[in-house]
Formats: structure tokens, sequence, C-alpha cells
């Protein structure tokens, strides 16, 4: 399997973990890209076994993908600030929009037996849906080929402490003749789901654990979240009026938010300042990496590099691991002929058709 804006690993781990229990099938990660150097570092230690020259760290735009090794998997979470539905959603006439363009280029110049592209739910709508169909074309029409199987993920329901959903493309080549179908959520039932307070406290994070440190907090921020209860932001009424930020709107944010401990956390970022960290339920502080670790399901042997800044930041843009491995098990089962429980997707063949259509 190769890579692009790899991040920290998220999706490698899910991999690793999916060929652990597939016997016989398995997903081996060849090479990876990625522009930022703590994250290639990253990637490289836990990935790599700390070969560094498995981890091409450069912009994707300097790659040659004829001189790149061969590889029959891909997997790109291209980035989604021009996606999010928290930004101006300028799609594909942003900055980072046209980035999906190298996955494609990666597969016209390999042909792989499957792709995994992954971005933000806000994909569906950037550009009043525009963005969304070109996606899907360019990806449907690359090289040989590809049936596409495309899904809105709500990785709460698939044991993740986390209220993350993310829209995924699984391309399969159409000369193989095969059909991706969505694996069936493992925790469909809300009464279910892995809560916040469960992925923090089981087992306990000891003192002494890495990227365990705290945030030094203002005491103006003390004291506001002292007036927070779980789940509610720095917009809630029984904040004293000299605690309160003066800024108009957002009230729905993630400012200054608490977790609800009974709850699975609300999304975890890596972009923003101060008030965007993800705060205790109970503590009045934001919470450390290795918490943010959790609730993104990175085990705790797991291991950063770089600042505390920047490990915060790629902790919030990974893909959760434990939900990775739901769709690459599924993506071997495919490939091995073993049955699965699976659920229609939440857009059909049909559907995707369609679009295409419609952008045409």
């Amino acid at each position: 399997m190769a890579e692009l804006f790899c991040g920290p690993g998220g999706l490698a781990l899910g991999a690793l973990a999916a060929s652990d229990a597939v016997k016989g099938y398995g997903i081996k990660p060849i090479w990876a890209n990625d522009i930022d150097s703590d994250t290639c570092d990253t990637y490289a230690l836990n990935v790599h076994g700390g070969k560094n020259s498995s981890v091409v760290c450069a912009p994707v735009q300097e790659l040659d993908f004829n001189d790149v090794p061969d590889f029959d998997g891909l997997s790109f979470g291209f980035p989604c600030n021009d996606f999010s539905l928290v930004g101006e959603q300028k799609g594909t006439k942003g900055k980072f929009g046209p980035l999906y363009s190298y996955g494609v280029k990666a597969i016209k110049a390999k042909n792989p037996k499957w792709f995994v592209a992954e971005n933000v739910g806000g994909l569906q709508s950037a550009n009043e849906g525009k963005a969304f169909k070109k996606i899907l074309n360019d990806l449907q029409v690359a090289g040989k080929g590809y049936r596409l199987s495309v899904h809105l993920y709500k990785f709460e329901q698939y044991g993740v402490p986390q209220k993350r959903h993310r829209i995924i493309i699984v391309g399969l080549r159409n000369d193989l003749g095969l059909e991706y179908k969505i694996p069936a959520p493992t925790t469909p039932d809300p009464k279910d789901y892995k809560t916040a307070k469960q992925a923090i406290t089981i087992p306990p994070i000891s003192i002494d654990m890495g990227h365990h440190e705290l945030t030094k907090q203002s005491q103006g921020v003390i004291e506001r979240l002292k007036h927070i209860p779980p789940g509610q932001n720095a917009w809630y009424e029984g904040i004293p009026k000299k605690h309160r930020l003066n800024v108009k709107g957002a009230k729905l944010s993630q400012i200054y938010k608490r977790l609800h401990p009974d709850e699975p956390s609300y999304t975890i970022t890596g972009s923003g300042g101060g008030g965007t960290h993800g705060y205790h339920w109970k503590e009045h502080r934001a919470l450390t990496n290795r918490e943010r670790a959790r609730i993104q399901t990175f085990p705790d042997s797991f291991k950063f590099c770089g600042t505390k800044e920047s490990v915060r930041k790629q902790i919030g843009m990974a893909v959760p691991p434990d939900g990775a491995q739901h769709i690459f098990e599924a993506l071997l089962k495919t490939f091995a002929g073993i049955e699965y429980d699976w659920i229609e997707p939440k857009f059909s063949e049909e559907d995707i058709n369609i679009l295409l259509k419609k952008a045409s």
C-alpha cells in the first residue's frame, strides 16, 4: 500500500490491524508521502520502524508517480480544509481542494487494484455539490476505471469514542469483477457507543505516559470553565457576563466545549487556537495530547514526533485507526471471498451514476 497525505498513520494502523484479523490476506505499507516533517517522522517511526526513507517528505506536487515503487493499493485522506462545513467550502476552487487530483494521478500511473480515499462529510455539498461530482467522476475513470463504493461513515457506530463523520470512497478496479460492500456498524445502538470517559479513563493514563503533559490554563479560562457544564460550550447561558466571550455568533461551535462523560467526544480537530483544544468534562482544563490520542483510538504505545502543538495537530488530522480497521477488513474479505455483515451505502451505484450524468 502507498499513501498520500499520510498524516501520522491512522489509516496505516487500521490497515495493519485488519491484516492481523483476516488470515491469509494482508496489506503491507510500502511508502508514504506528507509535507510536514514532524508528521513524516511520526509515520516512519510507528509504521516503518523508524525507516525514514520509506516516507517521502515533500509537497505532493513534486512527486513523479512514474518513479515511485509499484503498489497494489493506495490510500489518501486528501486535505479537507476546503470541504469542511465549518469553513468557506471553496471546494476544488480553494488552495487545498485540488490536491485530490494527485491521488488520481497516482492511480493513473500505477493502476492499483484498489484505493481508499477519505474526506469530511462536507465534501458532499462544497461548491453546491459540484466538487463531489467532479471528484467521483475523476476517480471512476482514472486508469483502467474503478467501481466506486461511497459512504458517510459515522465512526461512533464502529466503536470509536468520537462523533466523527467522514466520506470514504473505496474503488475496486473494474477488471477484477469485485464489489465492496459497506461493513455493518459494530455499535449501531447509541446505548452501546463508547464514551469519552471510557476512552480516557479505562485504563487510567499514568502521569508519566508520553504526550500527557497538561496545558497551562489562564485564570480567566479556568473561571469560565467552572460555569460550563459537561457537553456545553462558551455560549452556555449560565456563564456570568464577565466570563463570557465577546464574540458574535458561533453558538453551536466547539469553543471551550466540555466533553460529556456519558457520550462519545465531539470531533477532535487539529486546527484552531485556544478554546478549540477539547475540554475535560470535570477538570477545568484542556485535554492532554494523550487523551486526544485515546479519543482518536491511537494505542498508548504510539509515539508522536515534534512539539506539543505539532502533536496536537497531527492527532486532530488523523483518521481513527479503529474506524479504518473495519473499512480495510471489509476490503480484505472482499478479495478473500469471505462473507461479512454489510449495509446499504449512503450513495448507491445508481445515485453515483445519476450524480455523474448531471455533472457531464
